[in-house]
């Protein structure tokens, strides 16, 4: 366990923020961090896309072709913890940027080995890639740092948004940026990774020089001396908060989840559809229709869950991928029904990823929510790697179908668990209510906000 905890010397300080400078500094934050989520999450699918295809090619064998992306979702995984750890000591930028910096070394890693033919050195490079892909997803908690908490979930879901922009774009793109190194001693299946590289180093700038005060650092200040010492500011100290809130539980179920769900759905989904006579041009479509309802409409689900609650809304995250699964399951030769069954995969998906990444940062104290957001990405990539590894094998040997119903049998313990929690637990007062006031009020307290180099 990295417990690495932050000392008083660690942190340096700036002048207090006003009570009327948090909003322009939310703002301003708020949109840096959706710049560096064009840019980053352009960086991950422009070369996810033919990581089976460069992986089969260093190998020599089809057999290997999931090993590329397998490697890139563990990284991510084991990434995070320590990641997590760096920023509760130091804050978020000094994390984002050095999940950056190693998405890019293992970036360069990759087209080493692509260049050499080391299949190994291949999978440490895809490993270390998916650090970007962690800092892509730690992103929308950083959105949340200065938020109102009645419009917490707003501020993640807008980031949760940015994401369309290298969601659709990047596969497009991966075609062009390996052409562009036809000729040369890089492999065009690697010249995709080269470009990504390069768009982390630029995000990671853009996260160095632009993300100041650090919004971690700045919260923590403007909470109140009860708060700041309420939890160490450890990993230790973020496993505690989990176990001893029934809402933060709830809430790191919904993630986990529902992204196990829809990955577990969504990765078979091209195999059912040229099973029944599906091209090519059609999966695409059908795979861009869902990708719109996990990206598009996030800032909807935002909304909701400011408007009428987040227990609210991972209940309509349940319905959606439960209907996504009967709907999925029970298309057959109706590529229409595929389409629409994949489309409310996504839209479920959004619902519970906003939803319950905004509930985990109301229900913990300030001190822990960088160990337990980075607790909730290593649970949530954990969950779905082992998800889809199962279904391939669920496909093989019992159909699409099953895959479905067991993908949906999976949200009956997160839906039993919110109905218990919004009977037995419900939110705090202070919650429900939201307040800039108190913000506001803590701002005029003298609050201190990083402002680190």
């Amino acid at each position: 366990m990295w417990a690495v905890t932050a000392s008083p010397g660690t942190e340096r300080t700036a002048p207090p923020v006003a009570a009327t400078d948090l909003p322009r500094l939310q703002r301003r934050t708020s949109a840096v961090l959706i710049a560096a989520q064009m840019l980053g999450g352009l960086g991950v699918p422009i070369s996810i896309a033919l990581a089976p295809v460069l992986a089969t090619d260093v190998s020599g064998t089809e057999a290997m072709s999931g090993f590329a992306s397998t490697a890139s979702v563990i990284g991510t995984a084991l990434l995070s913890l320590p990641l997590a750890a760096l920023m509760t000591a130091r804050g978020r930028r000094p994390g984002l940027v050095l999940a950056y910096a190693i998405g890019a070394a293992g970036a360069a890693l990759v087209v080493l080995a692509a260049t050499i033919g080391n299949f190994p050195l291949l999978l440490v490079g895809m490993a270390a890639f998916g650090a970007a892909s962690s800092a892509n997803l730690q992103a929308r908690f950083a959105a949340a740092d200065l938020a109102a908490p009645d419009r917490r979930a707003r501020a993640i879901s807008v980031v949760v948004w940015a994401s369309t922009i290298g969601a659709v774009l990047g596969p497009n793109l991966s075609a062009p940026a390996g052409h562009s190194f036809a000729g040369t001693s890089i492999p065009e299946t690697a010249g995709p990774f080269v470009w990504a590289g390069a768009v982390f180093v630029l995000t990671g700038t853009l996260i160095g020089v632009l993300l100041r005060p650090d919004p971690l650092l700045t919260a923590r200040a403007l909470a109140g001396p009860g708060e700041q010492t309420r939890a160490g500011r450890s990993l230790r100290a973020g496993f505690t908060a989990v176990r001893e809130s029934p809402r933060a539980r709830l809430a790191l179920l919904t993630v986990a989840v529902s992204h196990t769900t829809m990955v577990s759905i969504m990765v078979m989904t091209p195999v059912d559809l040229g099973h029944h006579g599906a091209d090519l041009e059609l999966v695409g479509l059908v795979i861009s229709g869902h990708i719109a309802g996990m990206f598009a409409f996030s800032p909807v689900m935002g909304w909701l869950a400011d408007r009428i609650g987040r227990l609210s809304v991972i209940g309509l995250a349940a319905g959606l991928l439960s209907v996504a699964a009967l709907l999925a399951g029970t298309a057959g030769p109706s590529h229409a029904q595929s389409a629409l069954g994949l489309f409310l995969l996504g839209l479920g998906w959004s619902a519970g990823m906003v939803s319950g990444s905004a509930l985990l940062t109301d229900s913990v104290p300030q001190a822990a929510r960088a160990a337990v957001q980075g607790l909730s990405d290593l649970t949530m990539n954990a969950a779905a790697g082992l998800g889809g590894a199962a279904a391939g094998l669920v496909m093989a040997r019992a159909g699409y179908g099953w895959l479905n119903a067991i993908g949906a049998s999976l949200l009956l313990p997160m839906a039993a668990l919110a109905l218990f929690t919004a009977r037995r637990h419900p939110a705090p007062a202070k919650a429900d209510a939201g307040a800039k006031a108190d913000a506001g009020a803590k701002a005029d307290a003298g609050a201190k906000a990083d402002a680190g180099a």
